[in-house]
């Protein structure tokens, strides 16, 4: 399988303490990539939908999750069936539209240079959330630093507890995957969610609010909780 992104531009450095992601790319340069999308899209401030849907916070947002715009059926589908928008899906999809979903409207062909499309991704993250406010296994990080006992991550959670966990996740979080502001937990691999709350619980990761939260649970309930989001639909 080929790499999405150049090596370089797409690892994350790893430091103790904690990961923190290696920029994807150049985003003054992707400022100019950019160009080749204007004539359908908009992104900053009082970015209004074209022909194209606003490209603001577009990072962890669900695909066909932006209210008031009107998607094709099969970009819906898509986002029916959990295609959000991560480093990954985005560089799939910018290097060849309907590679990934088949029946887009975006007229685009495509944008074959790896290298100008990490700079593109660089250039539209400026525009995402904070990515200190995004749990990082996606969109925002490319790799984790942690020091979670191997044993904390064997533990099997029992997903109708992590069902019965979940009143205080999904007030912030969106049960059914979609992303306002806030990206979607929902189907995170176990591992990587594991992982992330013991960051938070650790303080490794600078969300308050998530180290708070992460601060209350066991091991058992934090395994509860990423078996039950594993498999939402």
């Amino acid at each position: 399988m080929r790499p999405l992104l150049p090596a370089l531009t797409f690892a994350a450095l790893l430091a103790a303490g904690g990961a923190r992601a290696e920029l994807i790319g150049d985003a003054e340069k992707g400022a100019q990539a950019f160009n080749a999308c204007k004539g359908c899209h908009q992104v900053g401030k009082g970015a209004e939908d074209r022909i194209g849907p606003h490209l603001n916070g577009i990072f962890g947002r669900r695909a066909a999750a932006h209210e008031g715009y009107a998607y094709s059926a099969s970009m819906e589908r898509a986002g029916v069936d959990g295609l959000t928008w991560t480093l990954e899906t985005l560089d799939a999809y910018i290097e060849n539209p309907r590679a990934l979903v088949s029946k887009t409207r975006m007229s685009y062909r495509g944008m074959k240079d790896e290298q100008a499309r990490a700079d593109l991704l660089a250039y539209l993250r400026t525009f995402s959330d904070n990515p200190a406010n995004i749990p990082e296994a996606a969109p925002t990080a490319i790799g984790t630093d942690h020091s979670v006992d191997p044993d904390i991550l064997a533990i099997q959670g029992d997903p109708e507890y992590g069902e019965y966990l979940s009143s205080e996740c999904v007030s912030c979080h969106q049960a059914d995957g979609s992303a306002e502001g806030i990206p979607s937990i929902t189907r995170w691999p176990e591992e990587d969610f594991v992982i992330a709350m013991h960051a938070y619980k650790d303080k490794l990761r600078p969300h308050p609010v998530m180290q708070m939260m992460a601060g209350r649970l066991s091991n058992e309930e934090i395994a509860a909780l990423a078996a039950y989001f594993k498999d939402l639909d």
